[in-house]
C-alpha cells in the first residue's frame, strides 16, 4: 500500500519542478502517451539532478545523436530536439550511428555510442562524446575517440552504472569462435576506459535468444533490493525481438561469470492484444521523488514489416512501471498498448 507521504513527496517535487500540483491519476509526473516519441528507437532516459528528463535515442537516418529533455517524462513527446553531433563523412564514426547514451559523471556530460566507418558500414565499435559545460543542449560536445574494449570485432551499446563505488561498463560484442553478439563487463578506471578483467555476463543460449541472428545486446543495469539487475535484447530487431533479465547480488563479485543467473524466458516479449511487437533494447528511469521505476523501450505497434527490419523506421519509444514482486525481482509484464498510460497508485513505491 503506497504511504501518503509519499504521494506529498511526489506533488512537492514536481511543484518545485514548475509543475501543477496533480493527483495521482492525473496528467503531469505520474502519466503521459506512449508513444513518447515516434520513429526513435533504442531510447535511454534519464532523470538528472537539475529536475530534467533527458532523452537520446537513434533516429531513423542513423546519422546524427540528438537530445532532448522536459519536466515531467511525458513532456519528452512534445519538447525540441537539439542536434548535438553529426556524423562524419569519411572514415570511423561515420555511419549507423547507433544507441546513444547520456551520463553524467564526475561533473561532466559524457554520450556513448556505437558508428560504423563510411566505407566500412559494419566496422561498428563504442565512441564517446564530452561536453565540460552544465547544459548538454547548448554546451559544445567534444569527440573523445574510440572506448576500446578487449579486442577488435563487432561492437556495440555501451551503458555504465556504479554499485558499491565501482564504475562498470556493460556492452555488446562479437567473439571469436563464438556465433553471435554477447555480453560483457569490466571495471571502468576513468570515464573513457575499462581496466582489467572482461567477463561475459550473457550469451544467446536458449531458443528466444536465436530467432533469426543469435543476439544478446543492449544492456541496462537496475541495482535495487541488494540485486544488480541487467535487462539485455535478443534475436532479430523483428517481432522476435524481446528482453531478458539476468541478476546478480549486489555483494558478489560481479565479474564472476558465476555470480550472475539468468532468467530461462524473456521478461517483455510482443503481444498482439496489446499490439506492441518486437519490444527492446530499454532503459530505466523513475518519477520525480525517485520511488518508482519506469522501464522506457521501444516497440512496433505492428507485425509484419516491409523489407528490411533493421531499417525500418517504426521502432517507437514507449513507457511504463515496473512492479516488484515480494521476493525483491521486478515484474515487467506486457507491453502497453498505445494511449494514455497512468501509473496505478498501488504501484508508487516500491517494496
Amino acid at each position: 500500500m503506497i504511504r501518503s507521504t509519499g504521494v506529498a513527496l511526489l506533488l512537492a517535487v514536481s511543484v518545485a519542478a514548475g509543475q501543477e500540483p496533480s493527483a495521482p491519476s492525473s496528467t503531469g509526473a505520474l502519466s503521459w502517451t506512449n508513444p513518447l516519441a515516434p520513429k526513435r528507437a533504442d531510447p535511454h532516459v534519464t532523470l538528472h539532478s537539475d529536475g530534467w528528463y533527458y532523452l537520446a535515442a537513434t533516429v531513423p537516418e542513423y546519422d546524427r545523436i540528438e537530445l532532448r529533455r522536459a519536466r515531467t517524462l511525458g513532456g519528452l513527446s512534445s519538447a525540441e530536439s537539439k542536434v548535438i553531433w553529426r556524423k562524419h563523412d569519411k572514415g570511423p564514426m561515420g555511419a549507423h550511428i547507433w544507441a546513444p547514451e547520456l551520463h553524467f559523471i564526475d561533473g561532466k556530460w559524457y554520450v556513448y555510442f556505437s558508428a560504423g566507418e563510411a566505407e566500412k558500414r559494419w566496422e561498428i565499435r563504442l565512441y564517446v562524446l564530452e561536453c565540460s559545460g552544465n547544459d548538454p543542449l547548448q554546451d559544445d560536445w567534444k569527440e573523445k575517440g574510440k572506448l576500446a574494449a578487449g579486442w577488435e570485432s563487432f561492437t556495440l551499446d555501451a551503458t555504465t552504472f556504479t554499485t558499491n563505488g565501482v564504475r562498470y561498463l556493460a556492452w555488446a560484442q562479437s567473439e571469436k569462435g563464438v556465433k553471435g553478439t554477447n555480453i560483457y563487463l569490466a571495471r571502468m578506471d576513468t570515464p573513457l576506459s575499462i581496466a582489467g578483467k572482461i567477463t561475459c555476463i550473457t550469451r544467446p543460449e536458449f531458443d528466444w535468444e536465436k530467432r533469426g541472428p543469435w543476439v544478446n545486446e543492449a544492456p541496462a543495469v537496475l541495482v535495487r533490493n541488494g540485486k544488480v539487475f541487467l535487462t539485455f535484447s535478443a534475436s532479430a530487431t523483428n517481432e522476435n525481438y524481446c528482453m531478458g533479465l539476468c541478476y546478480a547480488s549486489e555483494t558478489a563479485d560481479l565479474l564472476d561469470a558465476a555470480s550472475w543467473k539468468k532468467m530461462p524466458e524473456p521478461v517483455l516479449k510482443s503481444d498482439a492484444a496489446a499490439s506492441q511487437f518486437g519490444p527492446g533494447h530499454n532503459s530505466f528511469t523513475t518519477t520525480p521523488d525517485g520511488r518508482t521505476d519506469i522501464l522506457v523501450y521501444h516497440a512496433r505497434n505492428y507485425e509484419n514489416i516491409r523489407g528490411d527490419s533493421l531499417r525500418n523506421p517504426d521502432r517507437a519509444t514507449r513507457a511504463q512501471v515496473v512492479r516488484w514482486l515480494s521476493n525483491g525481482m521486478p515484474d515487467f509484464g506486457a507491453p502497453v498498448p498505445d494511449g494514455n498510460y497512468s501509473i496505478p497508485v498501488s504501484d508508487l513505491i516500491r517494496p
